[in-house]
């Protein structure tokens, strides 16, 4: 930091946590892209080989199936055998020889003791089994140890009707229903392979891995099926490509269900919830407030006397008893705080103040000016307070202007008693906590006391609502009205903000987009806020 020229240690700390902070900002942007982007190809890579060959890939002609294993036929030299009526990555396993089949030993059923060189079930084109060595003697050539592979939508199509799944293996049972075309009496097993064969619904419903492994008496043959009748693999993702998209789709579940579910919460509070809370209060309500307000003002109580600078508030008796009026027109606080703003941009602002359509004695503009801290760390300050009224065509507002001005050492700089517009709401917040707390005020406070007393009849413990604005702002008439309206259906509501619009819009392409951005932070973020009671 003192090689950039920086030696104070406070504003050293303060570019320590700013650097802190962007430093983690920057570590969980990296973490997200990485979760969204590469944790897809860390687990699952594009250079992944390939392990199956999907049936009818079109890319694989020539390709076909043995027992499951893939094997290029383009060359081989088999007597009868024509590879072009068959469908790429189809199953030729049963022109091999499929007996003896050690897992079927000691079944009796049908399916168990199927001979598929039967001449009914179509021969054994081959006369020798599928092995790999025989394969390679008649010119097929293993390709890579690669899978013959099926999706669920393909058991649908009418080439596959006869083919079952049993533990993700495909079985291709073509040659037994070839020889046996009718259900065999007795055999348990050759019911329920007709009975998959011939649901409804084929597409992921020929899937019997269920039905053999819970029921005891077929248990026992589903290893024998495969063994005797495998013809592929359902094509199933490797364990890694299947975690990254699971973690993809429970991502785009949790980040879909909230979007949709802040999107539903706002637009319940918007038609439901806000239109109830902004309409006036019922008669009822009326009635209740001002017997209430007229039931406190007719007993003897108490009221803040003013002090003198440097001593502490003191309540004296009073018997006098104090005009209730309209309870729900609440005596408010209109803060603006301003500083490299032009007479324009202020007019606009307090002139739209003014034009609310609010009585001008419930009604104070509190005008602080300021501007925006330069980095220098000054704690003492001088401020000039002005008051007097401000009118606007019928219009005669109570107004209250502070001016800081700064210490005596700072007059000959530029911008002297600046401290930021953050501290001039400070000013407010803290004479108003001084007032309700009945706590020793400082010397600009007690002017603020005496000022605001003299304009308002009132003494500042009056005040219940403070509208703050900021000095470019322009506010609807009916703004303060609705503001009351909210405070006064809810008493738990103890803040609230009103929607942001752009006044120049159309005056550029920034200005432009920025309408969206205001409109879904107000409609979308604050509306989904609300439903919780807080707005951020």
């Amino acid at each position: 930091m003192r090689w950039c020229g920086i030696h104070d240690k406070a504003v050293q700390q303060a570019w320590r946590e700013k650097f802190t902070l962007c430093f983690i900002i920057l570590l969980i942007g990296c973490t997200v892209a990485f979760m969204t982007l590469g944790f897809t190809y860390f687990l699952c890579p594009i250079s992944q080989p390939q392990t199956f060959v999907r049936f009818n890939n079109t890319a694989y002609n020539g390709f076909y199936g043995v027992n499951g294993t893939i094997f290029d036929f383009t060359k081989a030299k088999l007597t009868g055998f024509d590879p072009k009526v068959l469908m790429p990555g189809g199953d030729v396993s049963n022109i091999f020889i499929r007996n003896n089949i050690p897992s079927c030993q000691g079944l009796t059923s049908a399916a168990a003791r199927f001979d598929n060189c039967d001449k009914e079930a179509g021969g054994c084109l081959a006369g020798h089994a599928g092995s790999k060595e025989y394969l390679q003697s008649i010119g097929a050539v293993a390709s890579n140890d690669l899978k013959a592979g099926y999706d669920w939508e393909q058991m649908a199509v009418v080439n596959l009707m006869n083919f079952i799944v049993i533990n993700g293996n495909v079985l291709n049972l073509n040659a037994y229903f070839r020889k046996n075309k009718n259900p065999i009496p007795g055999d348990e097993l050759d019911a329920v392979l007709r009975h998959l064969r011939n649901r409804e619904k084929p597409e992921g419903g020929r899937d019997a891995t269920k039905l053999f492994f819970r029921k005891e008496s077929l248990k026992g043959s589903a290893s024998c099926l495969v063994d005797k009748f495998g013809a592929g693999f359902i094509d199933k993702a490797s364990p890694g490509c299947f975690a990254a998209d699971l973690f993809m789709y429970v991502a785009t579940t949790v980040v879909m269900g909230i979007v949709l579910s802040r999107f539903a919460m706002a637009i319940i509070f918007d038609w439901f919830i806000a239109a109830k809370l902004a309409r006036p209060p019922s008669k009822s309500k009326v009635h209740a407030m001002a017997s209430a307000a007229s039931s406190n003002s007719n007993l003897s109580g108490s009221t803040i006397a003013a002090p003198s600078p440097g001593k502490p508030l003191s309540r004296s008796p009073t018997g006098s008893s104090v005009s209730v009026g309209n309870p729900l027109e609440l005596h408010t606080v209109m803060l603006v705080t301003c500083y490299s703003e032009g007479e324009s941009s202020l007019r606009t602002t307090i002139e739209s103040l003014a034009a609310t359509e609010y009585p001008d004695n419930k009604k104070l503009l509190f005008i602080i000016c300021d501007g925006i801290i330069t980095g220098s760390a000054k704690q003492y300050n001088r401020a000039k307070v002005y008051a007097g009224y401000f009118r606007w065509k019928n219009r005669r507002v109570p107004t209250v202007l502070i001016v800081k001005c700064g210490g005596e050492e700072e007059q000959d700089k530029p911008k002297a008693g600046n401290r930021g517009k953050r501290d001039s709401q400070l000013i407010l917040m803290n004479f108003f906590m001084r007032v309700t707390y009945n706590d020793r005020m400082t010397p600009l406070d007690f002017e603020l006391f005496r000022k605001i007393q003299h304009l308002m009849q009132v003494t500042p413990d009056k005040f219940e609502i403070v509208l703050m604005v900021d000095a470019d702002t322009k506010v609807y008439p009916s703004s303060l009205r609705l503001l009351m309206n909210c405070m006064n259906n809810d008493p738990l509501i103890m803040g609230l903000c009103g929607e942001t619009k752009i006044a120049n819009k159309r005056q550029s392409w920034v200005t432009a987009i920025q309408v969206f951005e205001y409109y879904i932070s107000h409609h979308l973020g604050k509306g989904f806020e609300s439903i919780f009671g807080g707005v951020t």
